[in-house]
């Protein structure tokens, strides 16, 4: 039987715990068959673990896009887009493809840093991949910047947000609140334009947690393409992703990373879903 096909447009992590690496990881987890399209290469200096962004020039980017659809992809994500071109591209990329998801991980910052990346960025987002996508997956922050408002801290404040954002165009909206919000529980706000749902899980006592939002939303793009529904591709991503964090290990003395596999090697994690 013929593998679902998922393309990444993102990114390449050095380290191997994000980006592209943690796309195709996850892709393969879910009996995907996975392709890319990078757009940087992110370098880490050993002794501080500062990042270092290096683009990849435009001609190779559109070069490995029309590889990549070539051959059809069935779902698309995006991660890391360094400028607005590429943006433009991403959208592009799907608009002239026959891919039925598109899915927004809107990466603005590196792990470790707290300055958005280009803050032409966003405006590009908003304008050029919201309208299309699928789902967007934004994390506090990133929701916050998306919306036009302050980094939301409650759950009312990140329902507000999720409202914001969905109507800019994006069809469904995951806010991964994590153990950022106040509660007992590790919550996410899903908002599809009707109802708010709140995915919960247990909080995790752990810092392993590098490459979970590239593995969230790759989880999400290869559910989707899988066939599952957009409210049931996003709480198995969640259970999985939840899984990886509960298991990650520490890679070295700055920074420690998910264990991709864990949910079909070690545990399922439970998730729950109420609408609030």
């Amino acid at each position: 039987m013929a593998l679902k096909k998922t393309l990444t447009i993102a990114g390449s992590d050095t380290s191997g715990g994000a980006g592209i690496a943690a796309d195709l990881k996850t892709f393969q987890e879910h009996e995907t068959y996975g392709m890319t399209a990078l757009t940087t290469i992110v370098t880490m200096d050993p002794e501080t673990w500062s990042h270092g962004v290096n683009p990849i020039p435009l001609d190779v980017v559109d070069a490995q896009i029309a590889t990549a659809l070539s051959i059809s992809p069935d779902a698309i994500k995006t991660g890391m887009l360094p400028s607005e071109e590429v943006i433009e591209r991403s959208k592009d990329a799907y608009l002239n493809s026959e891919a039925k998801h598109f899915v927004i991980d809107p990466v603005m910052v590196c792990k470790g840093d707290d300055e958005v990346l280009n803050p032409g960025l966003v405006d590009a987002m908003v304008e050029h991949l919201l309208p299309h996508a699928t789902v967007v997956t934004p994390n506090l922050f990133e929701a916050g910047q998306l919306a036009g408002y302050k980094t939301p801290k409650t759950l009312d404040a990140a329902k507000k947000c999720a409202e914001v954002i969905h109507s800019k165009g994006a069809q469904h909206v995951i806010i991964k609140g994590g153990s950022e919000i106040e509660g007992e529980k590790a919550v996410d706000v899903y908002y599809d334009g009707k109802a708010f749902h709140l995915l919960s899980s247990d909080k995790i006592d752990a810092s392993y947690n590098h490459g979970a939002g590239c593995t969230f939303a790759a989880a999400i793009t290869a559910n989707l393409a899988n066939g599952q529904e957009p409210l049931e591709a996003i709480k198995n991503a969640k259970a999985f992703v939840t899984s990886a964090i509960k298991n990650g290990w520490k890679m070295n003395d700055h920074v420690g990373v998910v264990r991709h596999g864990a949910a079909n090697t070690v545990e399922q994690i439970e998730v729950t879903e109420e609408q609030i």
